[in-house]
């Protein structure tokens, strides 16, 4: 009799566990971002966000170049997700941050190791608003055009909260199923070139083993400017709207990756219309995650490449005008890497490349359009582990705009990323069986 109710006891899991045989484990957590108060605001550059004269005695414990941020207009987060499958091991983790560079990944990893958590592929992807802290990279250049001086301990809360929320997703794996699909959020955004731009939803939906959801992730190119410079509130703008009100429905963590978003710009601006256009956006993508089936196809897959760049150099014509010798340029070595790291993966019916900056719509189209026949959907992580301006086509390139000034690698680096990333995902398949 007791063998036979062990036997009993233990059937419900043998079944579970039958149903789920290729399953991957996944685990995902969500927690604020600690943000010390007078932290300033990084993404804008404009005199309405500066201080009048840089803080040379320390009147402000932790603003050099920008004002102290004035409170908080919606809370700001870290979501994480962590995923094993394969023998690979993923941990991405999605912030209400302007950017991240390679220093700032590089202390999360340490972090991480020091903590305890088992190594893994780590993806740090920035939500890309321009009212979220600064003050915590390491770039003297970036630090007086955009995102203030590093501060200590503005960069190891921010750290400390990105750990956090990767810790415990660590902590609740369970099995899981994985799904996809695809649609559209059409009038939300516009281009900044005069090109067309993809306004295509991404949704990665991870399920438990018995359906329950465990976490989305979510893909859409919008540039987190609906809130402008004379805002010195913190804020996630439209795209934390939209998490906020997605998991508020969907009741688990929700993280948004932003797409080739190097031209694209929100169709409206303003603090009503961030509200209403976030509303808009969490309908579109619910409407995707409804339709995407959590299956068993293709456990985890990740690889990763180098892609040597040019020289980076600001061209003096792209930022003044047609005027201006093309010849002449202010060289950049000193402040920016020679090489980007690229991260492409996949995971049930999705691949994806991880892109540090921001690409232009039509080469994140580019690689979309590259992605093999074994995944149904595909999407570029853009300003993920690294921040190194803008990636134009060439021709692009070549005008007098803002974009094509923050683009410093040259005319060609565009494409040279774009066709990297194609042929990492294609060396992606066979990695997922």
């Amino acid at each position: 009799m007791l063998l036979l109710a062990a036997l009993l006891a233990l059937a419900p899991r043998v079944a579970a566990a039958e149903r789920c045989d290729g399953c991957v484990t996944a685990g995902a957590a969500s927690v604020a971002l600690h943000i010390p108060r007078g932290a300033p605001l990084a993404g804008y550059g404009s005199f309405a966000r500066r201080l009048p004269v840089p803080d040379l005695f320390g009147r402000h414990p932790h603003a050099f170049w920008f004002r102290p941020s004035e409170g908080e207009l919606d809370p700001l987060g870290a979501r994480a997700l962590v995923v094993e499958g394969a023998g690979a091991r993923l941990a991405w983790v999605s912030a209400d941050l302007i950017a991240v560079d390679r220093a700032f990944t590089a202390r999360v990893a340490q972090r991480l190791r020091e903590s305890g958590v088992p190594p893994a592929t780590l993806i740090l992807s920035a939500s890309h608003t321009h009212s979220g802290p600064g003050a915590f990279f390491d770039s003297a250049l970036l630090g007086a055009v955009s995102v203030d001086r590093r501060d200590e301990v503005v960069r190891e809360a921010l750290v400390e909260s990105l750990v956090e929320a990767i810790r415990r997703a660590d902590a609740h794996k369970v099995a899981a199923r994985v799904g996809a699909a695809s649609g559209a959020a059409a009038g939300l955004t516009r281009g900044r070139l005069g090109r067309p731009i993809d306004s295509e939803i991404v949704v990665v939906k991870i399920l438990t083993a018995t359906g329950a959801p465990i976490a989305a992730l979510w893909n859409f190119a919008i540039h987190g400017t609906m809130l402008g410079p004379r805002n010195l509130r913190l804020s996630g703008d439209v795209m934390g709207v939209a998490t906020r009100e997605l998991e508020r429905h969907l009741g688990v963590p929700t993280l948004f990756v932003n797409g080739a978003v190097g031209d694209v710009s929100p169709e409206r601006h303003g603090s009503t219309e961030a509200q209403a256009a976030g509303q808009e956006l969490a309908v579109a993508v619910r409407a995707v995650w409804t339709r995407a089936q959590a299956g068993r196809r293709g456990p985890l897959a990740i690889r990763t490449a180098r892609v040597a760049l040019p020289a980076p150099h600001l061209s003096l014509q792209n930022c003044g005008g047609a005027w201006i010798p093309r010849w002449l340029r202010v060289p950049l070595g000193g402040a920016l890497p020679r090489e980007a790291e690229l991260i492409g993966g996949a995971l049930g019916d999705a691949a994806w490349v991880a892109i540090p900056g921001e690409l232009q719509s039509s080469l994140g189209q580019a690689i979309k359009g590259s992605v093999p026949p074994r995944w149904g959907h595909a999407f570029v992580a853009g300003v993920s582990n690294d921040y190194l301006g803008y990636f134009l086509t060439a021709a692009d390139y070549a005008r007098v705009t803002y974009v094509a000034c923050a683009s410093l690698y040259g005319p060609e680096a565009g494409e040279t990323l774009t066709r990297a990333a194609s042929e990492l995902l294609g060396a992606l398949v066979g990695e997922d069986r």
